[in-house]
């Protein structure tokens, strides 16, 4: 196994979107059991990382309280996870950040490690997550370097993630034995349905 550099990978917590589906409620701060959603991807992903960040356009104090930066698209009118991933890329200080969105409450407590082994095994510059059927492009770990290609593409008025990934060394990560990973929160009724499930579970 090759280790872990935790310390040279920044955490960005992606909630920048305006989910439509959720009426247009913040989806990192819509409760899940009592707990704004975004509590439970900064408690694991802060436990792979050396530093965090949150990419929020709303509600920039109540995300400020954690004690996070947080960082807002510097494109206007919500436009995507690239755009959040960028701003974040040209504040980091670390050589690597592992990215997550705010909906996603169970999220493994070896995603990152998981991403980098993939990552360093196949000499690459961005390792996603695959949930055993498909790509899942915002569970990633990608190398800040990249900043300057992710710029570019973005003033071109590409907005695809996967389009992107497509032009570098991308590898995928097999997670398709913890599909839970991939179990966000798009609507009330979805949020209902699993805080019901994490009462009946241990």
């Amino acid at each position: 196994m090759i280790a872990y550099p935790r310390n040279d990978i920044t955490g960005v917590i992606l909630a920048g979107g305006r989910a439509r589906r959720m009426g247009g409620q913040d989806k990192g701060l819509v409760e899940l059991n009592g707990r704004p959603m975004i509590e439970y991807a900064l408690e694991i992903v802060r436990a792979q990382t050396g530093t965090l960040v949150i990419n929020a356009n709303r509600n920039l104090d109540d995300y400020a309280r954690y004690g996070y930066p947080v960082v807002s698209d510097n494109l206007s009118d919500f436009q995507g996870p690239l755009a959040g991933i960028a701003s974040c890329m040209m504040r980091i200080k670390t050589p690597y950040l592992l990215t997550a969105p705010c909906d996603s409450p169970l999220l493994p407590g070896d995603l990152g490690p998981r991403l980098h082994q993939a990552l360093v095994r196949e000499q690459a510059d961005i390792a996603v997550a695959h949930s055993g059927e498909r790509m899942q492009p915002v569970f990633s770990l990608l190398r800040q370097e990249l900043i300057a290609s992710l710029l570019d593409f973005l003033k071109a008025g590409e907005r695809k993630m996967d389009r992107w990934y497509a032009r570098h060394r991308t590898t995928l990560a097999d997670f398709a034995d913890c599909p839970d990973t991939f179990l966000n929160v798009n609507t009330p009724q979805e949020c209902a349905t699993l805080a019901e499930r994490l009462r009946r579970e241990p």
